[in-house]
């Protein structure tokens, strides 16, 4: 009778544990987007990263103790000019021998409505890290198809922040303005 109460108990434990484990879901480059503008002079400049990866991790019960990390290859910026996008990884900007990646890594999740949430983090650019905060909208539910969508955006970015500054003489005659509005939509397919 004592072994087969502590089986049951294991096995409650084991359930338990399982009901609270997160969910994982991987950056499907494919059905996702992480692109950017800036504006300079009367027009306005659109590019686009398209070699990265990411894991959210959701816990649905508790999403306070979900997470979310992602890398982007600087090295496939495309702004549809190669020269552009040429001098953009070259040392005098992004210098991507050296930086070759820009990483975010969240340090909290605070749901904002039943669809919806903030995500404080650490963006690392150029090797300088800042915070920022993303704001997620699930554009799909997760459910029993495995795939997932959301819809992130956040307040511009200041080049500066990150060191992302051409040469003074440069800067003064590009007209490129010193912020940078980010626009991003992730589908992620939940991990095996």
């Amino acid at each position: 009778m004592k072994q087969r109460n502590l089986i049951a108990a294991v096995l409650i434990v084991g359930l338990s544990r399982a009901a609270l484990a997160n969910e994982t879901y991987r950056f499907d480059p494919s059905g996702s987007t992480i692109s950017f503008s800036v504006h300079q002079f009367l027009g306005t400049t659109h590019g686009k990263f398209t070699k990265f990866n990411g894991r959210i991790d959701v816990n649905r019960g508790h999403p306070e103790n979900s997470s979310v990390t992602a890398q982007i290859d600087v090295r496939s910026i495309d702004t549809q000019i190669k020269k552009r996008d040429d001098h953009l990884r070259s040392a005098e900007f992004f210098n991507v021998e050296k930086f070759p990646q820009m990483r975010f890594k969240s340090r909290s999740v605070k749901q904002t409505g039943p669809q919806s949430g903030d995500i404080l983090g650490d963006l690392t650019i150029h090797g300088v890290t800042k915070p920022i905060t993303l704001h997620v909208k699930l554009l799909t539910p997760l459910d029993e198809t495995n795939r997932t969508r959301w819809a992130v955006t956040t307040e511009p970015i200041a080049r500066r922040d990150f060191n992302l500054m051409f040469a003074p003489a440069a800067e003064s005659v590009s007209g490129i303005s010193q912020t940078v509005a980010i626009n991003i939509e992730i589908e992620a397919k939940r991990a095996e």
